[in-house]
């Protein structure tokens, strides 16, 4: 595609309403646009990073490099009215909650509406994960519910889903696995040293026999 094609796909969408842009997300319509977010994090209100996760290896690949666009996207928004920002060549769409911000990156050329409407997914998705105690204590409490959640929504950078309510039955189902608890993964590890000591001790016994005879 030439880059004039691109400019022009981009501008076309940059016309859809938000409910245009989730039928046109499903349909696929949009799928080249849709390797759009490069980075998603979560701070709270002194601007410390609870969540983070990088999407593209090339954006700030070390941890400080990280840390420091964060606390420059933290002083650029957490006292703006604004919902979107520029800085450091990037685009960010942003929310807060009590003593909590949200946000997805994008690169300067991305369509809004896109990073805002994985945005709104994720912090309605995390509404009703954390029975809309969106606050920091109850965050961190359920940390790992809330990595579900941004791993349903998107993907090495590719939204997967726009729709909160799919995203809480995805995450409830995931949930509802009953993976290995730390107890059960112990007893099972016992279990296993038992029967290998089992084994060992009848290959002692069978080599013993047989030398005896």
């Amino acid at each position: 595609m030439t880059h004039g094609l691109l400019q022009e796909r981009r501008s076309d969408s940059s016309k859809l309403s938000t409910s245009t842009l989730n039928t046109a997300m499903d349909s696929g319509a949009l799928e080249p646009s849709l390797y759009t977010v490069k980075a998603v994090f979560i701070l709270d209100n002194d601007g410390n990073r609870l969540l983070s996760k990088y999407y593209d290896p090339e954006l700030y690949p070390s941890m400080k490099e990280q840390k420091n666009f964060e606390k420059n996207v933290f002083n650029k928004t957490h006292k703006a009215d604004n919902e979107i920002a520029f800085l450091e060549g990037m685009t960010i769409v942003y929310k807060s909650s009590i003593d909590l911000f949200f946000y997805v990156v994008g690169s300067a050329q991305e369509n809004e509406l896109m990073l805002m409407a994985v945005l709104n997914c994720l912090f309605e998705s995390l509404s009703q994960i954390l029975r809309k105690n969106v606050e920091r204590r109850c965050l961190l409490d359920n940390l790992d519910g809330v990595f579900l959640v941004v791993d349903e929504i998107i993907d090495g950078g590719v939204i997967l889903e726009s729709d909160p309510q799919q995203v809480v039955e995805k995450v409830n189902y995931r949930a509802d696995d009953n993976p290995l608890s730390e107890q059960s993964v112990a007893q099972h590890i016992t279990e296993k040293l038992a029967l290998t000591s089992n084994v060992l001790q009848s290959a002692k016994e069978q080599i013993k026999w047989s030398i005896l005879k």
